[in-house]
């Protein structure tokens, strides 16, 4: 009803009210109306004037909510990943940040390995000490140990999908490294590689997924149970233990199959090592995110997969040559990498078309460009230990084993050939 309605048929109301009325009750009249009458009638009056008020008030404030966009409740069981995004300054800031620390890092990782390449190489010239007696070699160690956690602490900042293929950087500058100050010979196939790795290094940092994720541990424990991680697990396990049944019982020591093993177990390694650094990240910037057992959960799954996958790799390079080694397992570790880190923080949602074409054309080139450069690259030259100098052996009682026992089938043929030898010279 509207509010003057209301008014007129109050005031209509108090009227008929203040009037004498007679109204038959067992043949009386009622008596004319008194002061509590009168009250009553103003205190309806205040009452009507005090609705229409709030109707007004009531009327604007919906009109006003009705001009502004709608916006549903944030509540607890439609929690969105979505929001733990960086804003547009900070992310850029952040990736940026992670590029920067990631080739540093990996600068410093080839940097390390050339040190202890010399090492190895001075070492085998003297023949005089091992080589973990050498501090050159204690150097390369912690130079590769600060690279290393360069490149765990660049996932904290910067996606997966973006640090892993940033690896060939390493493979460039200990290319270029080896060539100033080892004095190794300078190749086509590394000039050629060396420029498509760059180029591929350049598509890859513009192309890249720009939007960077705060990790906590409410987003690893979400991620962690979503559908499609569970997928993705339930397929690299069953996948493991087929590869590891034919490469432990079946004896098939072919290279894909032990770089296969590395690949799924770096797989699991980044999927760790990102969530940790990330959590670790976190807590120093903002909130604390390690009382939460999820970040212990990652660290032991990081640590149980870097393990098994230096075992593997160890025993890939015993049975195989590096210059095969080293640009499978780089194509290996990538695709998992970039693979892993689609699926479990999916950091490829919302990117373009154009964008992801552009990406994985740029880990095309560097695939390419670490391959060429590693291809038949030059080995360290060792010394021959055929033969035992007779100054080496350290006591009198083993120089009797110098020559063959008389017993044997090899006793005098090297006195034999000789004579043989001196015999036909003087034929001739």
């Amino acid at each position: 009803m509207h509010p003057k309605a209301w008014c007129c048929c109050c005031c209509c109301c108090s009227c008929r009210l203040s009037q004498p009325s007679f109204v038959e009750l067992g043949g009386l009249a009622a008596p004319p109306a008194t002061d509590l009458q009168e009250a009553l009638c103003e205190r309806m009056q205040n009452v009507t004037v005090g609705f229409s008020f709030s109707w007004f008030i009531s009327a604007n404030t919906t009109a006003e909510k009705e001009k502004q966009p709608f916006c549903p409740p944030n509540t607890s069981h439609s929690w969105n990943p979505q929001l733990h995004r960086n804003s547009k300054g900070k992310s850029v800031e952040n990736y940026l940040l992670g590029i920067i620390i990631s080739i540093c890092g990996n600068v410093l990782i080839s940097v390390s390995l050339n040190i202890q390449k010399y090492a190895h190489v001075r070492q085998a010239q003297r023949g005089s000490k091992p080589y973990y007696t050498s501090g050159m070699w204690w150097s390369g160690v912690v130079l590769m140990g600060v690279g290393e956690l360069g490149n765990f602490a660049a996932y904290g900042f910067a996606p997966a999908s973006l640090i892993a293929p940033l690896g060939c950087v390493s493979v460039i500058a200990s290319a270029v490294i080896s060539v100033v100050f080892l004095k190794e010979t300078i190749r086509a196939s590394d000039v050629v590689g060396g420029s498509l790795a760059i180029t591929g290094t350049y598509l890859l940092v513009t192309f890249a997924p720009h939007a960077s994720t705060h990790i906590t541990a409410h987003l690893v424990q979400y991620y962690a149970i979503s559908w499609h991680f569970l997928l993705y697990l339930f397929i690299e396990v069953v996948l493991f233990c087929i590869l590891l049944y034919l490469y432990k019982r079946r004896g098939v020591k072919h290279i894909v199959i032990v770089m296969l093993l590395v690949a799924l177990l770096a797989s699991f390694t980044v999927i760790s090592v990102k969530a940790v650094s990330g959590m670790i990240t976190e807590s120093i910037t903002s909130q604390l995110q390690l009382i939460y057992p999820i970040f212990y959960v990652m660290l032991v799954v990081m640590v149980a997969s870097c393990a098994f996958q230096i075992k593997f790799l160890n025993q890939a390079m015993k049975m195989f040559d590096a210059t095969e080694v080293v640009p499978i397992n780089f194509v290996f570790f990538t695709a998992s990498a970039i693979i892993a880190g689609i699926i479990f923080y999916q950091e490829f949602e919302g990117l373009a078309l154009l964008n992801i074409f552009m990406f994985l054309f740029g880990c095309l080139l560097s695939f390419i460009g670490v391959f060429l450069i590693a291809r038949n690259r030059p080995k360290i030259k060792q010394q021959d230990r055929t033969f035992i100098p007779m100054d080496k052996i350290p006591g009198r009682r083993n120089t009797d084993k110098v020559q063959p026992e008389a017993k044997t089938q090899t006793y005098g043929s090297l006195a034999a050939k000789l004579m043989c030898n001196r015999a036909g010279q003087a034929d001739d």
